[in-house]
């Protein structure tokens, strides 16, 4: 479980410019409400191989980092810890990653389970 959490989190702290990820679902909600913003939510399991990967391939690449820190707020949750509303993510594919409308807290988006599928989504960021 925490060899996951720690592997992402060295990932991201090697990067100087990386995503601004909160760890805790309602300090991020709270933060996504009073700054307008949707919240990006990236759901991984301690069991999920492919997170790692996805995390260094895709989330530390400076192309992207500052739209996505200035577009979201972001969290990333542990599947395995269960500290956030289970019953709006529930997924068992990981890793997962939500866009949702912080007021509402409603989908924005499909869920996006693949990393074909998340490499699109990344791309289309430019657009915004």
């Amino acid at each position: 479980m925490k060899k996951v959490i720690l592997i992402v989190f060295a990932t991201l702290l090697i990067s100087a410019n990386h995503v601004n990820w909160f760890g805790n679902y309602d300090k991020a909600l709270n933060i996504a409400k009073k700054s307008n913003k949707p919240l990006l939510v990236l759901l991984i399991s301690d069991n999920c191989y492919k997170c790692k990967e996805l995390i260094e391939k895709y989330f530390t690449d400076k192309k992207y980092i500052d739209i996505i820190n200035k577009k979201y707020i972001s969290v990333i949750i542990n599947y395995d810890i269960g500290n956030y509303p289970i019953e709006l993510f529930y997924s068992t594919s990981f890793p997962t990653l939500f866009e949702i409308d912080s007021k509402k807290e409603i989908f924005l988006t499909e869920p996006i389970y693949n990393s074909k599928e998340l490499l699109n989504f990344i791309k289309k960021l430019k657009l915004y």
